[in-house]
């Protein structure tokens, strides 16, 4: 990779191409998606059945998209005890962290006469989305477990996990024994656009659900753009990022590493070093031309660090925190020698991966936190998905009459201000009848 000196044209230049990379939606790929969420609101379980057996298994049948209890419990009893382990210390690690998010309702007596609170109820059913991973042969468990844990703890009644078939009909036995560990209620061997049509809109097969979380291809991200207002959404997710804040007490290998872990995604994914050590950036380099020859997804990662990598050295670590917080990245590695003093410093970012024995994929897998995080810049104005994506908020408002005639007067001239005068009539009329 091309090392860039910054500040100047080039890495600027650089920097900007990587900011400005989107999802970039084709118009003929929302057409297409549109058209798919349209035959399944009108279609229902007929258009389910359709896209299953063309573009997943050939061979289902109506009665086989629902997973039975059967069939969970054989997969449970299918995978290995070293693997039940690690899902076990996965859920345990993701439940108690996301148990520190729950909010209660309150009541609050602020003046005289007067009432006001919040209640905090979840949803009632929720969707989780969860890929195929390459035909099935490489079960994203992790996905399962971040969406499916915070809503369980918000309060969920009903949580529906949807995940294409392979080709034969089946869902991982992985899948399956996490969808169990972490709460989920039903599933359904149905998947990409169409499935979250099925969510937002229901069919006689399928429940419709308030709220769709998790990732997937650019048609499930399109088709959950789509429904967005008929249900709620996680996020609109792009392609994953990393960004990697080091100094000269960075391990090259390690660094090299931690970008890679990222660049293998996606041929968009981003993977950014920030250092005020030329002698690291080129150690990084090096490293990343051996490593890179090691991976089974070789191509991905090449692709991914030619289009939007970089290697950034600065004047020093302000700077590279500046930048830091300019890129607002999803993943943020701070590798340096005094990471918690320039913490407090981070403003925009999806996580902060603290220190050298912190690489990102520890926050994907066991660490806590959710790994849904949002990208492509919006960490400036978003979150990682939350307890709180699964609750709604809703206000309490009592006031006695003392508290209502003292401040009728204000209300009514507020209204009359705004030109809205059966809003300061429906005052009004109290106040009159209160005389009498």
């Amino acid at each position: 990779m091309k090392i860039y000196r910054y500040p100047s044209v080039s890495a600027e230049k650089r920097l900007t191409k990587i900011e400005q990379r989107s999802t970039g939606f084709k118009r003929k790929d929302i057409a297409a998606v549109q058209r798919i969420l349209e035959a399944v609101r009108k279609q229902g379980d007929d258009a389910l059945l359709k896209f299953s057996r063309q573009f997943d298994a050939p061979g289902m049948k109506l009665d086989q998209i629902r997973v039975g209890r059967e069939e969970i419990a054989a997969a449970v009893r299918q995978v290995e005890p070293e693997f039940k382990r690690s899902l076990n210390r996965a859920v345990r690690q993701i439940a108690s962290f996301h148990k520190r998010q729950r909010t209660n309702s309150w009541i609050d007596t602020p003046r005289p006469g007067t009432l006001l609170g919040q209640m905090v109820h979840p949803v009632d059913a929720a969707g989780v989305y969860v890929p195929g991973g390459q035909g099935g042969s490489t079960p994203l468990v992790s996905s399962v477990l971040m969406g499916a844990i915070p809503a369980k703890i918000a309060g969920v009644s009903e949580i529906i996990m949807a995940t294409p078939p392979t080709r034969d009909g089946a869902v991982s036995p992985y899948l399956l024994a996490a969808a169990q560990k972490a709460g989920v209620t039903s599933v359904y061997k149905i998947g990409s656009a169409w499935a979250i049509g099925a969510l937002a809109f229901g069919t006689a097969t399928i429940p419709k659900v308030d709220v769709i979380v998790g990732p997937g291809n650019i048609y499930v991200t399109l088709a959950k753009k789509l429904v967005s207002g008929t249900v709620k959404i996680d996020m609109i997710a792009g392609p994953s990022e990393i960004l990697v804040v080091a100094d000269h007490t960075a391990n090259p290998e390690h660094v090299a590493a931690d970008l890679l872990s990222q660049a293998e995604h996606d041929p968009l994914a981003s993977a950014m070093l920030v250092t005020d050590s030329g002698e690291l950036a080129k150690s990084v380099d090096e490293a990343l031309q051996r490593q890179v020859t090691q991976l089974g997804r070789q191509d991905i990662a090449q692709q991914s660090l030619a289009a939007f990598g970089a290697l950034l050295v600065v004047p020093d670590i302000s700077v590279a925190i500046d930048l830091a917080n300019r890129i607002a990245p999803e993943h943020l590695e701070l590798i340096i020698a005094e990471p918690f003093a320039r913490l407090g410093e981070i403003r925009h970012a999806g996580a902060i991966f603290v220190g050298p024995y912190t690489p990102e994929p520890v926050g994907d897998y066991l660490a806590g936190p959710n790994h849904v995080l949002p990208t492509a810049g919006t960490a400036r104005f978003s979150s990682a998905l939350s307890v709180d994506h699964f609750i709604k908020k809703t206000s309490v408002i009592h006031y006695d009459e003392s508290a209502f005639r003292k401040e009728a007067g204000d209300i009514i001239r507020l209204a009359q201000t705004e030109g809205l005068g059966a809003h300061a009539r429906s005052v009004k009329v109290r106040l009159d009848r209160s005389k009498k």
